[in-house]
């Protein structure tokens, strides 16, 4: 299992848009808004960090609106 937490920036005006989007993904387990650089945090629960990658790339930036990620990689101690 591999856990990711992508900080997300939305263009200026698209913020609820990108938001109601992102719920919609199964793989977000947890969604925030922020204030400051990001406008989103996202918690993604994926299979493997191949398929964290994929989801990141193919689903979350390919949104309109969505205009940069960092992603973060979980681990256990």
């Amino acid at each position: 299992m591999a856990i990711g937490f992508v900080l997300i920036s939305a263009a200026p005006g698209h913020e609820y848009e990108v938001y109601n989007k992102l719920s919609k993904i199964p793989e977000i387990i947890e969604l925030h808004s922020l204030f400051g650089e990001y406008d989103l945090i996202a918690k993604i629960d994926a299979e493997d960090f191949e398929k964290l990658g994929s989801i990141v790339i193919n689903k979350i930036r390919s949104i309109e609106g969505v205009i940069n990620t960092k992603t973060l990689t979980g681990t256990k101690f």
